[in-house]
């Protein structure tokens, strides 16, 4: 059987990422593909996330690789229940995505 090429892993792999818009809010969602996801964001056509059209400029706050799907999910959805003071440490750096989960 072969080893999986670095390129197939990027493709399986998942992220979870934060969208910063221009009243300062955080977006927080999942992806296979950040560069592609963040553009379609950018972009504000049909798939991009319609809480985020017309919040533009958007940045890129953060981004962190994931083991699978079920985990970026989870994530995604504690990250979304916490407060803002929270995500703010976590897009800022102050506080990693580890330290976040030994937290909850």
């Amino acid at each position: 059987m072969n080893e999986p090429s670095d390129k197939a892993t990027v493709l399986n792999s998942w992220f979870l990422y934060m969208v910063r818009c221009k009243d300062s809010s955080l977006y927080t969602g999942i992806t296979t593909d950040v560069e592609r996801r963040f553009k379609e964001h950018k972009g504000g056509g049909p798939k991009s996330a319609k809480s985020l059209r017309g919040k533009g400029p958007l940045s890129l706050a953060l981004f962190e690789k994931m083991p699978n799907q079920s985990a970026a999910l989870k994530l995604e959805y504690k990250i979304k229940q916490l407060p803002k003071a929270i995500k703010e440490q976590l897009a800022a750096g102050d506080i990693s995505i580890q330290q976040l989960l030994s937290k909850l």
